[in-house]
């Protein structure tokens, strides 16, 4: 007997009607944390804590004479709401374990959430002590939308009773076409924390830190790959919609020909803007649900797919 089947005898069975919204909750948190990670970023928070694990040296949380003013408090905030997302990953083991003790696919990816929090918090651990190095910023928030990515799989995987994949859904092709897409996805998100890195937003009042690299030669690379990947976005829904009559596989490649283009509305004109605050926010946020959507879209490829 493996070891999940003999932890599922052992833990008390989750009622069925709280699965999704345990599973659920754990994907808000997750969105959650991106969220406040952003408005450390933006308000010049990220130091607000000067020191970790402890806030300041001999205390675990802000004291009153610190020089930092509300910065603290917006830090020591997002460093609460960790330990929270923590719990919820641990609440999201037992659901999978104890409702799904067989389905080894969802056991790996609730364990992988919860690795994820404990690694993201030494990462977030060095990024303070390294006074917030941009390529350690943006590992930070790269982080993070793994983590929304396989918390999104776990709730999508709720969907299903079923253990292990089931049926491709698409012609073959049309499924190498969105892992594609998906995969430059993941290239403009990476690009995307490059030209954050170089630019106004740097996490620190005080001492700004830049990766370096031209803001506007950055700017134009990561726009240029935006353009490819709307391409391939267009692609691979026609592709879907041409080889499936599945109703999920079809809206799921909907909702992401939909967030791509509302994201990169808000890119274009917070670069024309001059980057207010609002909007690189709302960028931010724009990004985890095109996560959201393109995990939705690559898993809704197959019958139970995770």
């Amino acid at each position: 007997m493996s070891t999940t089947a003999r932890m599922s005898l052992r833990l008390p069975a989750v009622r069925a009607s709280w699965v999704r919204p345990i599973l659920l909750a754990n994907l808000v948190g997750e969105v959650l944390i991106v969220i406040t990670g952003g408005i450390v970023r933006l308000t010049g928070s990220g130091l607000g804590c000067p020191t970790w694990p402890e806030c300041v040296p001999g205390s675990f949380v802000p004291v009153p004479h610190q020089e930092q003013g509300l910065h603290k408090f917006i830090e020591f905030g997002n460093r609460t709401l960790t330990g929270m997302v923590g719990i919820l990953a641990i609440l999201a083991i037992w659901v999978v374990v104890t409702h799904w003790p067989k389905r080894r696919r969802m056991h790996l990816v609730a364990y992988g959430v919860l690795g994820g929090v404990a690694a993201q918090a030494l990462v977030g651990g060095v990024t303070v002590r390294t006074g917030l190095n941009p390529f350690t910023v943006a590992f930070h928030f790269l982080m993070s939308m793994l983590l929304v990515a396989l918390s999104t799989a776990l709730v999508r995987g709720a969907q299903d009773e079923e253990s292990g994949p089931g049926a491709l859904l698409v012609h073959p092709l049309a499924r190498t076409l969105a892992w594609g897409t998906a995969t430059l996805g993941g290239v403009v998100l990476v690009l995307g924390t490059i030209v954050t890195g170089s630019g106004p937003h740097s996490g620190d009042a005080v001492t700004p830190a830049r990766t370096g690299f031209d803001p506007r030669m950055v700017a134009w690379l990561h726009a240029d790959t935006v353009m490819l990947f709307c391409g391939l976005v267009v692609a691979s829904l026609v592709a879907v919609r041409l080889t499936t009559k599945d109703w999920r596989a079809r809206r799921a490649w909907n909702v992401v020909l939909l967030v791509t283009v509302l994201q990169g509305a808000i890119g274009y004109v917070q670069y024309f803007t001059a980057l207010p605050e609002l909007l690189v926010l709302a960028h931010m946020v724009g990004a985890t649900a095109l996560v959201i959507a393109l995990t939705y879209g690559v898993l809704n490829l197959r019958r139970n797919p995770v």
